[in-house]
């Protein structure tokens, strides 16, 4: 069967195969009913906990088919350029001093932040085939400064994290996890290296990001806890520091919904509201987008994940989406808008949340797990208002 037409189900029921256990064993395991496991493995219901991945012991590519190619340069949404980020990203990992063929001269610290802020307005407007064009040689001058005689080495290291930071977004979307633990390995070096709090806390939050895109779901806990006891001693400083406190909050709110904790899950997000009460409303600390509009998101997710389809709705209801000036983010509420209503039987409106996803941030959405999950749902269904949209969108995604 080509790697297109395997449905998430059917790789969960092979990889338990593999593993001799009957559906009653994993169901088990995991904490659901052996009905929920056979109509996630026979596609009637989407995959809602992944703590699966880590029960049947494989990674999260092999349950979900990434990385997902497609037939155009713009909707590959910057796989072409996987290779050279790859390269770029080996090098900066390597000890400094290391020979490297030369580059010629680099630009200067000025212009590549000047570069990396432009970057990162493409990461924010996920924009990845862009992004990917001007990423690896952002990477490489930074290599050859730090592998010179900088006098600005923690300049230039904090430049380093924050363009791994992208390299890493963009590896994790597109399904390269290993591509992402190496951007994020070199911005924990980059943090050690200039000990500010805030870098700590920036390469904090992005180290429980790669845990939360393998399903590791107890080591990004543990990563956000910690980097949250790391900067505790400094929230009391400036507001780089406290919207990095509440953005960790964030990521352990969304660590434990996945873990079904809901308890832990909105005491994060209530500690989260309360920093971004005292916050600009258009924070976007190290890309992590923390403001009042960003928890409101956070809260759409963490009860989509939590498996409360009526509160995904209600929640959503409450996002002032237009605020937000990030297309991924914008995005993301809409996909996980379009999972509430899917989970509440609700497909019209399913398709139309979808459908708006896609509009904004198309390279964003079409390279999401869950998208796919829904897509392949709704394209079966016959009844929907915009069917033939539906019908069009899983055409370009390779689901017909």
């Amino acid at each position: 069967m080509a790697t297109e037409y395997v449905t998430q189900g059917q790789r969960i029921a092979r990889a338990r195969h593999r593993k001799g256990w009957d559906q009653a064993t994993l169901a088990e395991k995991v904490g659901r009913s052996v009905s929920w496991l056979s109509k996630v493995e026979n596609g009637r219901m989407p995959l809602d906990r992944m703590s699966v991945v880590g029960q049947l012991g494989v990674e999260v590519a092999e349950l979900t088919g990434q990385p997902y190619r497609h037939e155009t340069t713009e909707l590959d949404s910057g796989h072409a350029a996987v290779p050279g980020l790859r390269l770029a990203l080996q090098q900066a990992s390597l000890p400094s001093g290391i020979g490297l063929p030369a580059r010629g001269e680099p630009r200067t610290l000025q212009e590549l932040e000047a570069n990396v802020r432009l970057a990162e307005q493409l990461r924010q407007d996920a924009k990845f085939t862009a992004l990917g064009e001007v990423l690896p040689r952002i990477l490489t001058d930074l290599i050859t400064i730090l592998n010179g005689s900088s006098a600005d080495r923690d300049r230039a290291e904090a430049l380093m994290l924050r363009a791994c930071h992208m390299a890493r977004v963009s590896s994790n979307l597109l399904g390269h996890h290993d591509l992402g633990w190496t951007a994020v390995q070199r911005e924990l070096v980059a943090a050690q290296h200039v000990g500010s709090p805030d870098l700590i806390a920036a390469a904090g939050w992005d180290l429980c990001g790669v845990w939360l895109h393998e399903a590791q779901l107890d080591p990004a806990k543990d990563a956000a806890l910690s980097a949250l006891d790391q900067i505790e001693p400094y929230v009391s400083g400036d507001d780089t520091i406290k919207a990095m406190w509440g953005a960790l909050h964030l990521r352990a709110a969304v660590a434990y919904s996945r873990l079904w904790d809901q308890r832990e899950a909105e005491s994060h997000l209530d500690e989260a509201r309360r920093v971004a009460e005292v916050l600009p409303r258009d924070g976007n600390a190290f890309q992590t987008q923390f403001n009042r509009v960003n928890t409101t998101i956070h809260a759409v997710e963490v009860s989509m994940e939590l498996g409360r389809p009526r509160e995904v709705i209600s929640r959503a209801e409450h996002v002032e989406i237009a605020e937000i000036a990030s297309s991924e983010r914008q995005a993301h509420y809409w996909t996980c808008t379009a999972a509430g209503y899917h989970m509440n039987r609700k497909d019209n409106e399913a398709a139309d949340a979808l459908l708006r996803a896609d509009r904004i941030a198309p390279q964003h959405v079409r390279n999401r797990p869950l998208v796919r999950n829904i897509v392949r749902d709704l394209r079966d269904s016959g009844k929907l208002h915009r069917q033939r949209e539906i019908l069009n969108l899983a055409k370009v995604m390779r689901l017909l």
